[in-house]
């Protein structure tokens, strides 16, 4: 699947926005790839995730044992890719501020981990999810997504292979270019921030 394959997937799920919007990362931006809209059709999240489960080397491929995302917009594409995988999917979530596992979601020392996530912008929430499958004594190998919004700048401490790569400048609030700063900021996302 190509890069413009991908947008186009997005683009018919009226997924790319454009505009004035606040990242959980707590940055801004001019553009915004929603994720959960693209997911919402099933034959859609099985055809991307299908693709960028091919991305993955055939070696890591084989030495997982199960997909952790972060709830809650990793949820629908690590439950894809356990799918494509043959693999269980699990989420960690934040019920007061930090990442874990609930729900009776168990991993074993030493379970090979594949982190999935829906997009990467800085990297914080993929780090600090892997730091909550870790403690379990379980091991992540690699982490994928959808979409680095950072250009391959990202650094998770693990293989990192998201079906594409966009560079889409993001900005600090202090710092935003006129046109930016001329647009109230929306908040598409699941996370809240205030503007």
């Amino acid at each position: 699947m190509t890069n413009e394959d991908v947008l186009a997937e997005f683009r018919a799920a009226e997924a790319l926005l454009e505009g004035h919007f606040l990242l959980s990362s707590g940055l801004r931006s001019s553009r915004y790839l929603q994720c959960a809209r693209v997911l919402m059709n099933p034959d859609r999240a099985a055809r991307l995730i299908g693709a960028l489960a091919e991305l993955i080397p055939a070696d890591i491929r084989e030495r997982l044992d199960a997909v952790v995302s972060p709830a809650m917009g990793g949820i629908i594409a690590g439950h894809e890719m356990g799918r494509a995988l043959g693999i269980d999917a699990m989420f960690v979530e934040r019920p007061e501020g930090t990442f874990e596992l609930r729900r009776g979601f168990r991993l074993e020392p030493g379970q090979a981990v594949l982190m999935m996530e829906d997009v990467v912008t800085t990297g914080l929430s993929s780090r600090e999810a892997i730091v909550a499958i870790e403690k379990t004594g379980a091991k992540v190998i690699a982490a994928a997504s959808l979409v680095d919004r950072s250009n391959g700048k990202v650094d998770l401490g693990v293989p990192f292979f998201p079906l594409i790569r966009l560079d889409v400048p993001s900005y600090s609030p202090d710092a935003l270019p006129p046109e930016l700063a001329a647009i109230p900021p929306v908040k598409p996302g699941s996370r809240a921030k205030p503007a």
